[in-house]
């Protein structure tokens, strides 16, 4: 996988690493005490340097991303990933990063921003196109809904990711629909919900299974 996609793979780096390009332009700029972190308010409770905010966020992501791919190539199933999977998994990370240091940049700059409308528009977005991918994932043990009945069984898995994928869609449209609200326990309700409803239904399909 690895060296199939390595020019993909190098520029997901790059555009992991673009913050710190970003944070160096800005660095004059740049409060020494930057905000990392924020409470369910949207208010901001965790500090840290510059170094950490401009540095350190970056290349933990960057090292989180190839676990990821490094994970994903070792798959004894890694011939079940299609190529849509994979570019799923090289550009979730980029993502991530380009979007979390936009935020933490931002506020350090005094730009006033709504978190809590913010981080659910994002999330359901995000989680929307994972459900829209999870049909189209095969059996594997690195991405998608890998219960041990899920991966006994390729009817059980088909089943289970159908499910998933209608699942997340709607779940990412009500998120969206309901960040007016400003409520972090609804998007962690629907987020837990999402994740609860493929698993369940897919024990019943194999307890189904079992009594044919």
């Amino acid at each position: 996988m690895i060296k199939k996609n390595l020019k993909m793979l190098l520029i997901t780096t790059v555009i992991i690493l673009l913050p710190i390009i970003a944070g160096l332009i800005l660095w004059n700029k740049l409060p020494d005490e930057i905000p990392i972190h924020f409470n369910a308010e949207g208010i901001a409770d965790g500090w840290g340097g510059k170094g950490v905010a401009v540095f350190a966020l970056p290349l933990f992501m960057l090292a989180i991303h190839w676990i990821c791919v490094f994970v994903t190539s070792l798959d004894p199933k890694s011939k079940n990933i299609t190529s849509k999977n994979i570019n799923l998994v090289l550009w979730i990370t980029p993502v991530l990063s380009v979007f979390v240091s936009g935020i933490i940049y931002s506020f350090a700059l005094g730009h006033e921003l709504n978190i809590n409308t913010i981080f659910p528009v994002f999330f359901g977005l995000f989680f929307i196109v994972i459900g829209n991918f999870m049909p189209k994932c095969k059996q594997n043990y690195s991405i998608g809904v890998k219960v041990p009945w899920a991966l006994e069984s390729e009817e059980n898995w088909n089943y289970t990711h159908r499910l998933a994928g209608k699942t997340w869609v709607i779940g990412g449209l009500l998120i969206i629909a309901l960040s007016f609200l400003k409520m972090v326990w609804i998007f962690m309700a629907i987020t837990i919900i999402m994740v609860i409803i493929p698993v369940i239904g897919s024990y019943l399909f194999h307890k189904k299974e079992n009594k044919q």
